[in-house]
């Protein structure tokens, strides 16, 4: 009985450990479901982080990149990868609530029926070793009350044959003899009973309640196991279903890429940059046998020549602008910048005794050409115009691109314009409703309130369309749909008989000038540089004044009669607003319509050392 006991009790410790081995695996497959969906999800955010990455900025130079088939490609790739990241998203999300959510409660109902299944067990288990121990009970009982009836009868046996005993005392040995007899039944009638008791409960124990009990934890066992090769199909069939979805991200990127048109990219990469340029004309030959008599060549530098008189046009419309690849402020710089050195301070004790200093040595005359070469060469200098702002922005016309991006631009301003004025229609038409709505019911607000507004809304209109009409001007002459700005006009901009004075001066001349006046021979012989204003003056309306970077103070008096110069007077204070360059030169202003170049020597500067550190930091942008 002690060894079929055992060995029921040696199956429940294997069963209970068995089972919990089952548990522990399960654990440890949600564990590793759990980590696959973290991974999918840190991959999804990655993916989603490098498409955002790598997606346009609005507003920024990126934007217009993406015209050309190639980046669209490219922005295409970055949506559907976008879109791909969301997909492994799915996955997680399907994994999660229908493997590892599932397979959290099942586990929490699993522990829950193992527990109830051994428990029921050890239940079982304790109620028979509590019959078998009624019956060792019961057993013992008997065989004690056998054992004193034995004891009891050989007693009375031996009274009985002794004939020196009374007859009570051999009375009472029988009475207590027969007592034991009739303990000893009772008892032996208690273990029978007892017996089969035992015998009927442990049958059902080892045929029913056990069994009945590992059939449970056997089913309960194979449900476990089930359970987890469906988590493992569901598994498979997450990813499955988002195949079709991934493969159409991947068919969309193959269609993105089968549609970059190389030809329409180049297309385009010409229109961006078409200048409307007409090539040049062959350069003609210089016979430098005759050196009096040097010729400008007529395609290079001029349009047309008159007798004995070159005349340089830039920018005419009927023949092309010419030196297409050679910067406006560049060319600009060169015709109105003083090339002379500036005249040494005077020796004299009164300074002002000698206006103008002492007169520059006079140059030795260069051909034209070389002045070309130096056109070619030489670092631009933007500071002789004041409208040139270090690293601002263009001429509101846009007059300083080429004549087609030049006709873009003002359409491209022309249909922003138009949007802002249909904005400021709509909120004008909006609060006009609000307004009747006020008007016929005051209760809901006062439509006095948005006069006020309204107002503000017709005179913001009216300036967009004043500015339209500007541009849409501009845009008309760029297209030929209007003439071309009359002379009043041109010279409307304020900076039109500079540029022609300082163009005739500097280079048109063939000769150098120092900035007080002096002047080489041969004026009769000069060549004309005429600069049309429409090709200049527009780009210099406008415009801001150059930052003060300092003071300075006149040492001696300077008369400064030549074009960027001004006049100053000894002891005079003034604004610097560009130290020298080393030409020795430094620009200052007097007033707001009074500026210009006197020579660094009649002049003792003090710098403001802040406004300096930005000054060179524009110039340094600007070059």
């Amino acid at each position: 009985m002690k060894s079929r006991s055992h060995c029921c009790t040696d199956q429940f410790d294997n069963l209970e450990k068995h089972t919990q081995w089952g548990i522990d695996v399960l654990e440890k497959y949600i564990k590793f479901v759990k980590e696959r969906t973290e991974i999918e999800l840190s991959y999804a955010k990655q993916l989603r982080n490098l498409s955002k990455k790598y997606q346009p900025k609005k507003n920024s130079k990126e934007e217009e990149e993406y015209r050309y088939t190639s980046t669209r490609a490219f922005l295409a790739t970055l949506n559907e990868m976008n879109d791909y990241a969301g997909q492994h998203e799915v996955i997680s999300e399907n994994m999660t609530s229908l493997i590892t959510g599932e397979l959290t409660r099942y586990v929490q109902e699993l522990k829950q029926e193992r527990k109830s299944h051994f428990h029921d067990g050890r239940k079982a288990q304790q109620h028979i070793e509590t019959c078998w121990k009624q019956l060792e009970a019961s057993k013992r009982r008997f065989e004690r009350d056998c054992k004193e009836a034995d004891r009891a009868q050989q007693y009375f046996e031996k009274m009985d044959a002794d004939i020196n005993v009374t007859k009570a005392d051999v009375e009472k040995a029988r009475q207590q003899a027969q007592l034991r007899h009739q303990m000893a039944e009772d008892s032996k009638a208690e273990y029978s009973s007892t017996l089969q008791k035992f015998n009927s409960e442990q049958h059902d124990h080892y045929y029913t309640h056990i069994p009945n009990i590992f059939q449970k934890i056997q089913e309960m066992e194979e449900r476990r196991i089930v359970r987890i090769g469906e988590s493992m199909k569901t598994f498979a069939e997450v990813d499955r279903q988002v195949i079709p979805i991934i493969g159409k991200c991947l068919d969309e990127i193959t269609k993105a890429a089968e549609s970059i048109d190389h030809k329409n990219d180049s297309q385009l990469v010409i229109e961006a940059f078409k200048s409307g340029f007409e090539p040049p004309g062959d350069v003609d030959f210089e016979d430098f046998t005759q050196p009096m008599k040097r010729t400008v060549s007529e395609s290079s530098l001029s349009n047309s020549r008159g007798d004995g008189k070159s005349e340089l046009k830039f920018g005419g419309k009927s023949k092309g602008k010419l030196w297409p690849f050679i910067k406006k402020n560049k060319l600009m710089s060169l015709l109105t910048s003083p090339h002379q050195p500036p005249p040494p301070p005077p020796a004299s004790a009164s300074p002002s005794a000698v206006p103008n200093g002492p007169q520059s040595p006079k140059q030795q005359k260069e051909p034209l050409s070389h002045r070309f070469n130096e056109f070619m060469t030489s670092k631009p200098k933007i500071h002789c115009f004041r409208s040139l702002k270090r690293g601002g922005a263009g001429p509101e016309d846009f007059s300083n691109l080429p004549p087609e991006q030049r006709r873009k631009k003002l359409q491209q301003k022309v249909d922003e314009l138009n949007k802002d004025i249909q904005k400021e229609m709509d909120q004008r038409d909006a609060l006009t409703k609000m307004k009747d709505v006020y008007i016929k019911n005051p209760q809901m607000g006062d439509a006095a309130s948005v006069d006020h507004r309204l107002a503000e809304l017709g005179q913001n209109i009216e300036k967009l369309r004043l500015e339209v009409q500007k541009f849409e001007g501009w845009l008309a002459e760029v297209e030929g749909r209007l003439p071309m700005r009359t002379e009043q006009a041109r010279r409307q901009s304020g900076l039109y008989e500079a540029q022609n004075t300082s163009a005739v001066n500097s280079c048109a001349q063939d000769r150098e000038s120092s900035p007080d006046g002096s002047y080489t021979e041969e004026q009769s012989q000069e060549t004309e540089m005429k600069v049309p204003a429409t090709d200049f003056d527009d780009e210099f309306d406008d415009e801001e004044p150059l930052p003060t970077i300092g003071t300075c103070k006149a040492l001696y008096t300077f008369e400064g009669q030549n074009e960027g110069t001004i006049s100053v007077a000894e002891g005079e204070m003034l604004y610097v607003i560009e130290e020298d360059k080393g030409d020795g030169w430094t620009r200052i202003r007097r007033n707001e319509d009074e500026e210009g170049y006197v020579p660094t020597s009649y002049v003792e500067v003090y710098l403001d050392k802040n406004a300096k550190d930005v000054y060179k930091s524009l110039q340094k942008i600007s070059e």
